[in-house]
Parts: structure tokens; C-alpha cells; sequence
């Protein structure tokens, strides 16, 4: 049982992290940036990143 919660916190944080990690990616100041120099803040790669594998763990946790 407690793997079934921890699995569903995992879950819900990774969606919560990789949004906020596509906001990151999506905001003003970051097109700018991709637009004069092509880098991606790397706060959005961790975030959307990070996001996905706290997703994919928490789905196996769930199982």
C-alpha cells in the first residue's frame, strides 16, 4: 500500500515538475535567449526531464 501512494505522489509531482519546466521553456525571456544564442535554460530541461522520470517511476511503483 505504501508503494501505491508514494507511486501516486511521484506521479503528481513529475506532472507538476515537467509543467513547470514547460513553462520555463515557453516564457519570453527563454525564446529570447534559443532565439540570439539557440542554448535552453537548463532549469526547463530538468524540469520537463526530471518530470518524465518521476512520471515513469511513480507508474511502476503504482503496478
Amino acid at each position: 500500500m505504501n508503494n501505491k501512494i508514494i507511486g501516486i505522489i511521484l506521479i503528481i509531482a513529475g506532472v507538476a515538475l515537467a509543467i513547470w519546466g514547460y513553462n520555463i521553456y515557453d516564457a519570453a525571456t527563454s525564446q529570447v535567449t534559443r532565439a540570439l544564442s539557440g542554448e535552453t535554460p537548463i532549469e526547463a530541461w530538468v524540469g520537463m526531464v526530471g518530470g518524465v522520470i518521476c512520471v515513469l517511476v511513480g507508474l511502476t511503483r503504482v503496478k
